[in-house]
């Protein structure tokens, strides 16, 4: 289960446990063959997953939603240090979401024995109900990511 520690009307930060090595976590959230297997709420089928893992390089991610809406993020890879360290930008590029409104997600990977804390931190929203729709959303990716590395 999540915890969501020192969430402000503009931050969010949620803080996980997952039963496999920092290595595979990190990885499965680097490699787009990976990534494209958990990326995305419950129910969400992953259309296109391209990565371009390295500082200025870009990520997009083209999803199908159970009511068959196509929805696309995207974003630009501003820090990597492997295993440790993810940072970049995030957006929506879908005409009926708020477009041009870009956060930034810091991600990291902290050995926790044989297992991964991972800790997101993802800002500035422009409303706490926009920071609720991400928590919303990354819980959702997170448990599907939980499920992922069970049978990695």
């Amino acid at each position: 289960m999540d915890t969501v520690e020192q969430s402000t009307e503009n931050t969010l930060v949620l803080t996980r446990i997952f039963a496999a090595p920092r290595a595979l976590v990190f990885s499965a959230w680097t490699d787009p063959e990976r990534a494209a297997v958990w990326w995305g709420p419950q129910g969400f089928v992953t259309l296109s997953c391209r990565m371009d893992v390295r500082p200025g390089g870009s990520w997009r991610i083209r999803m199908r939603s159970p009511q068959g809406e196509i929805r696309t993020k995207a974003g630009v890879y501003r820090e990597i240090v492997p295993p440790e360290r993810l940072v970049f930008t995030w957006a929506w590029e879908d005409a009926d979401v708020v477009r041009g409104h870009e956060t930034l997600v810091t991600v990291t990977f902290e050995d926790h024995g044989h297992a991964t804390k991972l800790r997101l931190h993802q800002a500035i929203f422009e409303s706490a109900t926009a920071r609720e729709a991400h928590r919303e959303g990354w819980t959702s990716c997170l448990d599907r990511f939980a499920a992922y590395l069970t049978e990695a």
